[in-house]
């Protein structure tokens, strides 16, 4: 519309400016160089009226400085290089940290407490599955939480094949972990606890297998199970509901010479583990694949940390499911874009 009205003025001043210009009794030469000079002025003012705006606003109202650490990469490239990290043999404990490449140009940092805190504010952290689960939410707790406090509810959180639930009143976090060891009850817990419920839970973990492998040992069934999972999930979709940031615990390495009975030994072999980890590709239960929720991938980050970190061959050392917590607090970051 600007660029219009511009138009018509510089017609005006074309047609009529000449005439004004004879009154003056000018030369023709003259005003033919005034006419000329006046056309191409008006020419080059009419092609960039549009970006006046621009150029004016850039000079007089700057935006301001963004002050935390850029990424170089898309979002989406950037949770694909959340997994690369490196372990390295430190005594006492193994210690990992993420290659410094991605690191660098997305801008990964392992969250503080007081940065988890602050990401987490006033958030519904729910978490469902087996044993490997529960060591998630230990990491989240020994995060969160100062030692003594740590230490005082920890005997609760380790009773055996049970719930736990607590409340951070002082930053409004609630966190619940809810015992799942099978997939059906996985299943149950999103078609009867999580989908009546609104709103949803801001942040959901799911992981199971470890259960189904040992009691059951039937890698299709456990695909079948998965699918019924992901269609669950599925159906939570609404269009006046906020849907959660969604993962799955993978797997972990399994160490066979480490498991700590013939039956695992058995049943819970390379082979085994392999046609489990093909049932999970298959079912596009994973964001990888195709499905609704990201991976966390457990197979691969107790395989870096090593047989030294595991002493039952399942269940591995703190430093392992630190890293897992750190790799979803990071994918947090990215996805609700906050600054940290």
């Amino acid at each position: 519309m600007a660029a219009a009205q511009l138009g018509l003025l510089a017609a005006s001043a074309v047609l009529f400016l000449p005439m004004g210009l004879a009154r003056w009794h000018l030369s023709r030469t003259k005003m033919l160089f005034f006419t000329s000079l006046l056309f191409i002025s008006l020419f080059v003012g009419v092609h960039l009226a549009p970006y006046f705006h621009i150029l004016f606003s850039s000079v007089f109202f700057p935006s301001p400085p963004h002050y935390h650490s850029q990424s170089l990469l898309s979002p989406s490239s950037c949770l694909t290089f959340l997994h690369r990290i490196s372990w390295t043999e430190e005594t006492p404990t193994p210690a990992w940290s993420w290659s410094a490449s991605p690191a660098q140009s997305c801008g990964f940092q392992s969250l503080s407490s007081s940065d988890a805190s602050v990401l987490l504010n006033g958030s519904w952290v729910l978490v469902a599955g087996d044993s490997q689960a529960r060591l998630l939410v230990l990491s989240l707790l020994r995060l969160l939480l100062d030692s003594t406090t740590l230490a005082s509810i920890e005997p609760d959180l380790f009773k055996r094949h049970s719930d736990y639930h607590i409340s951070l009143a002082d930053r409004a976090i609630k966190i619940d972990f809810l015992w799942a060891p099978f997939e059906q009850n996985i299943t149950e817990i999103l078609t009867r606890q999580i989908e009546p419920v609104k709103p949803y839970p801001d942040v959901l973990v799911l992981g199971s297998g470890l259960w189904h492998m040992l009691h059951v040992t039937n890698s299709s069934q456990y695909g079948n199970s998965l699918r019924e999972i992901k269609n669950s999930i599925l159906s939570l979709h609404s269009p006046m509901t906020l849907m959660p940031h969604m993962f799955w615990l993978g797997l972990p390495r399994l160490v066979n010479s480490k498991l700590s009975t013939e039956q695992k030994k058995e049943r819970m072999n390379h082979e085994t583990c392999e046609k489990y980890m093909r049932e999970t590709r298959e079912a596009k239960l994973l964001r990888r694949h195709g499905g609704p929720l990201m991976l966390l991938d457990v197979e691969l980050l107790s395989q870096g940390c090593g047989a030294r970190c595991t002493e039952d061959g399942m269940h591995y050392h703190n430093a392992v499911y630190d890293s897992i917590l750190q790799i979803m607090l990071n994918a947090l970051v990215i996805e609700s874009q906050q600054r940290i």
